[in-house]
């Protein structure tokens, strides 16, 4: 026994304190790790349908270690809104048939007809090309490229290319706070392009990585919104008829903390002045309401034509009343505001606010939609503000792109009090169910499901129900009756209960573990947040399953690959004179307390591990996934990773937590980082297989890049870190490519 005892706190001294990270902001918060290694069979048909009543007295035990909030997902918007864009919706769910209760996905407002009864089309998603001009390298967000150079047979011998340095990072033990970077590189224009969380733009050599031009907006780095400086890169527009001579025909947008969109020339790096303000575009201009923070623009804008929408990034956590969540476009050459989306009723926007658009978004170019993952309202764990429908709340809505009108939403979580943002682009894809084509969306969530529907008018591809769901037990809260779940696929983990407790973990506690699960109330995914016991078991929790680097989708094999995490926390409310006292001097944010000022509770949200900082419930705490999208079945999934700690590898069947996502060629290969080993992975895209890895600086948890140039094919990975993994940062870009012959 003391051998094992001696092991076991080995184990928890190397891993734990990768899974005891904490986060704020914009980013979804993805501590953690691990359930069943299997995908359930389904939903459950009903989840369980009380919760218990009782105020705990003491403060919350210390078998569990505290998370901050989440990294990217807290956000706000300003308030003014264009007469076009719609303030709300009332009604139905999308497929027409009407929900059980009123937080459901909204009708279209009769103004909106025109808009709803478009002519169907035949337009597919757009071919890829050999650029990756994008964040998820199309607008489409399939992280798709039709290169085939590298394949299963050679990927073996593929070499590091070039490696580059940006000098942009820090560790936050100086004057700094710390960096969080997960920048996807662009290729475009004959160049690589990358922001930095300094607020830098490079322009690269992309055969040698030499620096053609860099830009520097200046900004201050202050942590405005976030705990840390964030960047997740740059946008990249062209006209479509260049004028030989004039500047800014192509541009590279680079946004900030503080709220300030800079244009550059594509060319020169020079600031284009014909662009808003000499270059700049002042998106706080737009902030009127609850103005408590900045617009942060940490995710690049979504290019659309020549539309460049914009959402932004806040801190939701800590109050009650927030910047209400709007979505801007402006025009790509002059910045010039043409609509702006309000997801807020105008009548309740003072005493709420949020369900803002943090992530990336995608669009269908042909039919001139653009697609907006949208967040949850503030304050995120108490409701009681925000009685009255939201309808556009934690949804996917679709918008005309020429007027911000909507044409449909779906309406993902009803009266949202878990922090399920939707927190990926949604991903469009052409496939064929049935012997039926169909132009589809798939939406990854934060619950593990992934809801698919067509892209054109959000019917269900596969059948999306209504099931009941528990209530709470907090006076003036308001609880949605049902929810919706998918049918197909299933969910990528089984949310109808908390998964094992695992048993190393608790033997090297005493029990500590069991005790936790004893203590935790878990009926279900949608258990409400409660103040009895340990707090409302969450599982899965507001870090997601499915994190912003989303689903890639191969259209030849109709394949769509996903990374997934493992993580059980729960969630804790204290009335506002118990929460004081138990906070003490904590500030916003700190040790997982969250005041959310405004409302009569605090709360705190805390990851389920032993007091050595190992994880209480079983491996893997991480997966890739393949789905057979003609069938809706999964075609194969893996542990994927490695937990890591002062250069201790862990098992690599029991996976890491994820961050990022895939990107997939015609070579049939997936390319991924996302993991906490710092390590960057080819898989065989039909088998799973892992076929060649590399280390690098620090976890790369963003999506690759995957371009041509000078016929030549390249893989590029930025290792920029994120303490929800490690505390481990990085400034490193790293490009591979075959052996030159």
């Amino acid at each position: 026994m003391n051998t094992l005892l001696r092991s076991t706190a080995l184990i928890a001294l190397l891993a734990g304190p990768a899974f005891a990270q904490d986060t704020t902001g914009d980013e979804p918060t993805d501590t953690a790790p691990a359930q069943e290694e299997t995908a359930p069979e389904s939903a459950p048909d009903t989840a369980p349908e009380t919760t218990s009543e009782e105020t705990p007295e003491t403060a919350p035990s210390d078998e569990s270690t505290p998370s901050e909030s989440s990294d990217a997902e807290t956000g706000t918007d300003s308030d003014t809104a264009t007469d076009t864009a719609p303030a709300e919706q009332d009604g139905t769910n999308g497929s027409g048939e009407e929900t059980a209760q009123d937080d459901s996905e909204p009708e279209a407002p009769a103004e909106e007809a025109n808009s709803q009864a478009r002519i169907s089309s035949d337009a597919r998603v757009p071919a890829s090309g050999p650029d990756w001009p994008s964040f998820h390298g199309q607008v489409s967000g399939a992280k798709y490229s039709p290169l085939d150079q590298i394949t299963p047979e050679n990927v073996g011998e593929m070499e590091l290319a070039w490696r580059y340095e940006t000098g942009d990072v820090s560790d936050g033990s100086g004057d700094l706070p710390a960096t969080v970077w997960s920048a996807t590189p662009i290729y475009a224009n004959g160049l690589l392009y990358i922001g930095t969380p300094f607020y830098r733009v490079l322009a690269l050599d992309p055969a040698t990585g030499e620096e053609v031009w860099s830009f520097d907006s200046q900004s201050t780095l202050e942590a405005l919104t976030q705990p840390a400086l964030k960047n997740r890169g740059v946008a990249y527009w062209e006209a479509d008829e260049p004028v030989e001579g004039e500047a800014c025909q192509k541009i590279v947008y680079l946004g900030t903390m503080d709220a300030r969109l800079f244009a550059v020339d594509a060319d020169t790096g020079e600031q284009c002045e014909n662009f808003a303000d000499g270059g700049v575009l002042d998106v706080n201009q737009w902030n009127t309401v609850n103005d408590r923070w900045p617009l942060s623009l940490l995710q690049p804008p979504t290019i659309v034509g020549d539309h460049v929408v914009i959402g932004w990034a806040g801190n939701d956590w800590d109050w009650a009343e927030a910047p209400p969540g709007s979505i801007f476009s402006v025009n790509a050459q002059t910045g010039e505001l043409e609509w702006t989306f309000d997801t807020i009723p105008e009548e309740i926007r003072e005493k709420t606010g949020t369900a803002n658009v943090w992530t990336a978004m995608s669009a269908d170019e042909e039919r001139g939609i653009v697609y907006l993952p949208v967040a949850s309202p503030s304050p995120n764990y108490w409701g009681g503000n925000r009685t009255e429908d939201i309808p556009y709340a934690t949804s996917t809505t679709a918008l005309d792109v020429e007027t911000g009108e909507v044409i449909w939403s779906r309406q993902w979580v009803h009266h949202d009090i878990w922090d399920y943002d939707i927190n990926a682009a949604p991903t469009l894809m052409d496939i064929t169910v049935d012997g039926e084509e169909i132009p589809a969306l798939m939406q990854a969530t934060k619950m593990g499901f992934l809801f698919v529907v067509n892209r054109e008018t959000g019917e269900d591809v596969w059948p999306i129900e209504e099931r009941p769901v528990p209530a709470g037990d907090i006076e003036g809260e308001r609880y949605a009756e049902t929810q919706p779940f998918p049918t197909k696929p299933a969910p990528l983990l089984d949310q109808s209960k908390l998964p094992d407790v695992w048993w190393l973990a608790d033997v090297a506690s005493f029990g500590a573990c069991s005790k936790l699960w004893d203590d935790m109330v878990y009926e279900g995914m949608y258990t409400a947040p409660t103040t009895e016991g340990a707090g409302a078991g969450a599982y899965p929790n507001s870090a997601g399953v499915v994190q912003w680097g989303g689903v890639g989708f191969d259209p030849d094999k109709q394949l769509a690959v996903v990374n997934l995490s493992h993580v059980v926390q729960h969630i804790q409310l204290y009335e506002r004179e118990r929460y004081e006292e138990i906070n003490g001097e904590a500030g916003p944010g700190e040790s997982g307390f969250h005041p959310q000022t405004g409302a009569p509770y605090g709360m705190s949200l805390q990851t389920a591990l032993n007091r050595w900082g190992m994880p209480c419930w079983e491996p893997p705490f991480g997966e890739l996934a393949a789905i057979d999208m003609t069938t809706g079945e999964i075609a194969w999934r893996r542990p994927f990773g490695m937990s890591q700690r002062y250069g201790f590898y862990m098992p690599e069947g029991w996976g890491s937590p994820t961050i990022g996502g895939p990107a997939i060629t015609r070579g049939g290969l997936i390319f991924i980082g996302a993991t906490m080993d710092a390590m960057v992975r080819a898989y065989d895209l039909e088998t799973g297989e892992e076929l060649w890895s590399d280390i690098t600086e620090a976890p790369s948890v963003s999506n690759p890049a995957v371009y041509e140039h000078d016929g030549a094919q390249y893989v590029a990975f930025v290792s920029g870190g994120n303490s929800i993994l490690k505390p481990s940062v990085g400034d490193m870009v790293s490009v591979y490519r075959l052996p030159q012959q």
